[in-house]
């Protein structure tokens, strides 16, 4: 049986595929890879909620996959990140990188996220048709990440098609190839930084690795580079296409905000339950027999929690279906939740709001420029994220 979570149908739009599974029980046993290979699948919004805090399930890949041979060539960079620790190792690496993005530290930000949204605004036609996922959805993130970081212009494209590439749902060699691209380019730019002094958050990380109490070890130190870089704009970049298409697709919800701006916080927190950037979350495998709702889930399996479907669970929200601009949305998981829970969700929030706010502004009479149905989606189970966003501008 094939991978029911990479099928085309289930890439396009993986709702109706959430609802059956939820509804037969909301943590179930799901096919996910070749040679009969499974995972438990959690559909369900408290089983999710649950399964983020289970000191049962372990994010440690290291220890899951030792004595395996899975056939890939992941760089360990991309294969051992914070993402695939526990504590106390992922509180030490998590520790390090936490003030960056803390509210007041996005807060000092801000400015330079608005110059950035309005200079990519500046050059979308007035009277035209524009695509929102290349002129704003993909660009704003990976300027404002690649600028904490201290990555050159020139080098800001490509490390976008290494980011996109390492989401290719069922391309394991193009995976694999990606995660030592990136991975390289950060070893050297690194190599890089340490010749050239500069107030990037990358050159604070390199002198914690140099020149203190060495907490990082060379490979944790690129690692966790590749991990903000790709991590810093991946999620924001679906989470603003999927905010925008969700308001085109909703007047009532898009006049909402217009005549109140003071909603708009509230507003990015429904979004972000109606349509989740992450679909499915990050590796994790139960180390002892756990339950979770009423399923026995033995040890040593994968558990795959969803954000994308506990959010559209029918016991926790009424009508999901239906973006609300009244409904109090603050539980949503599409940001995870417990220690793992997003470390740049202030910067995915306040970058999405800033963009939101100028794009309705400047150009008021917004419109899809194609059917809804004909939008096409990435190709990932991970992310869920629009390949381009056609709009007319007036």
């Amino acid at each position: 049986m094939s991978d029911p979570l990479t099928c085309p149908e289930f890439l396009q739009n993986p709702y109706p595929f959430y609802d059956e599974l939820r509804a037969a029980a909301p943590v179930q046993q799901v096919n996910t890879g070749s040679g009969g290979r499974s995972s438990y699948l959690v559909t369900g919004y408290a089983e999710a909620k649950a399964a983020f805090t289970e000191p049962g399930l372990s994010k440690n890949t290291d220890r899951f996959f030792a004595g395996r041979s899975s056939g890939r060539n992941l760089h360990p960079a991309v294969a051992h990140t914070m993402l695939a620790t526990d504590p106390p190792e992922h509180t030490r690496l998590r520790r390090l990188v936490t003030k960056a993005f803390t509210t007041g530290a996005v807060t000092r930000l801000r400015p330079y996220i608005q110059h950035t949204v309005d200079r990519f605004l500046d050059v979308l036609p007035k009277n035209g048709e524009a695509d929102l996922v290349a002129g704003l959805a993909i660009p704003l993130p990976v300027t404002v990440i690649c600028q904490m970081l201290g990555v050159p212009e020139a080098d800001r494209a490509q490390v976008r098609t290494w980011s996109n590439d390492l989401f290719a749902a069922g391309q394991p060699q193009r995976i694999d190839e990606a995660s030592h691209a990136v991975a390289g380019y950060m070893a050297d730019l690194i190599k890089a930084k340490r010749r050239v002094r500069d107030d990037s958050l990358l050159h604070g990380l390199i002198a914690v690795r140099d020149e203190g109490e060495q907490q990082l070890t060379e490979d944790e130190l690129v690692s966790l580079a590749v991990l903000l870089l790709v991590a810093g704009h991946e999620t924001t970049t679906n989470f603003i296409g999927n905010a925008v298409l969700a308001l085109l697709q909703h007047p009532a919800l898009l006049d909402r905000v217009r005549t109140d701006p003071g909603r708009m916080g509230s507003m990015l927190d429904e979004l972000l339950r109606y349509d989740s950037p992450v679909g499915i979350a990050t590796f994790r495998y139960s180390t002892r027999p756990i339950t979770l709702g009423e399923t026995e889930i033995p040890s040593g399996v994968p558990v795959l929690i969803s954000p994308g479907a506990a959010n559209r669970d029918p016991a926790q929200y009424r009508t999901p279906g239906c973006p609300d601009a009244d409904r109090d949305a603050r539980g949503h998981l599409a940001f995870g939740h417990g220690i793992h829970r997003c470390l740049g969700a202030p910067l995915a929030l306040a970058e999405t709001e800033i963009a939101l706010r100028a794009l309705l502004t400047r150009f008021p009479g917004l419109r899809l420029a194609v059917a809804a149905e004909e939008l096409r989606w990435r190709r990932t189970r991970l992310m869920r994220g629009l390949e381009s966003l056609p709009v007319f501008t007036r």
